[in-house]
């Protein structure tokens, strides 16, 4: 079977506006609005998942999705750097900075490596597109359960989705995950070394897609939500 699974990257915040490794912060009031605006352009979805961050969480709520927090889709962990912008760092501590930006299996900051973070976000898209991925589209087994209740039927037992809506959603995933979680994605469905993770920028509020099977996807990246 098919799988398409489309990722979409949180709204603007003053962490990506500042270049601030995420602690947190909520999104922007001008973003929550062009997420809000963006609502009616999200298509159907088989399953519908989002990274634990409050960026993660508020962007979905803000584009109607009632997403099922998948651990498996957690931001990369950097450590000791967690709330510092990059040039912070770069300052106090250039070497590791350094090190980390040319050494994918670094982790100078005490979290996640690069090619750890990679190898974590493969491991999620060959789960996904397994022919039972159903439960494990949610990256956690606690969470199956969840997810197939908010697919079949509302919180307050309003009936499952029509036949017509359940086909456009056949096969697809959506989730929205942190910036590197899409690049990580990329990086791994082309098969492309994991000094390309750098080179990739993926802005706010997009939709990055992939379609296919495990070791053979095709990619559409970048697309704006809204357009």
């Amino acid at each position: 079977m098919t799988r398409r699974v489309m990722l979409i990257s949180p709204a603007m915040g003053a962490a990506l506006r500042e270049a601030r490794f995420d602690d947190g912060q909520p999104v922007e009031a001008a973003g929550l609005r062009l997420a809000e605006a963006a609502a009616g352009s999200v298509p159907a979805a088989l399953r519908v998942l989002v990274s634990p961050s409050a960026r993660c969480r508020e962007t979905a709520a803000a584009l109607g999705l009632d997403a099922v927090v998948a651990e498996d889709l957690s931001g990369l962990d950097v450590g000791r750097w967690r709330g510092a912008t990059l040039a912070e760092v770069g300052a106090e501590e250039p070497d590791a900075v350094g090190q980390w930006l040319a050494d994918p299996a670094s982790a100078p900051h005490g979290g996640e490596s690069v090619r750890a973070l990679c190898e974590r976000v493969a491991a999620w898209l060959e789960a996904v597109s397994a022919p039972d991925a159903e439960g494990a589209a949610t990256g956690t087994g606690a969470d199956s359960g969840s997810a197939s209740a908010s697919a079949s039927a509302s919180t307050d037992g309003s009936p499952a989705p029509s036949p017509a809506t359940a086909t456009a959603a056949s096969g697809r995933i959506i989730a929205v995950v942190e910036p590197e979680i899409v690049r990580a994605a990329v990086v791994r469905a082309l098969g492309a070394p994991e000094s390309a993770f750098w080179r990739l920028d993926v802005p706010p509020l997009t939709a990055t897609e992939l379609s296919g099977r495990a070791g053979r996807w095709n990619l559409r990246v970048g697309r704006a939500l809204g357009t």
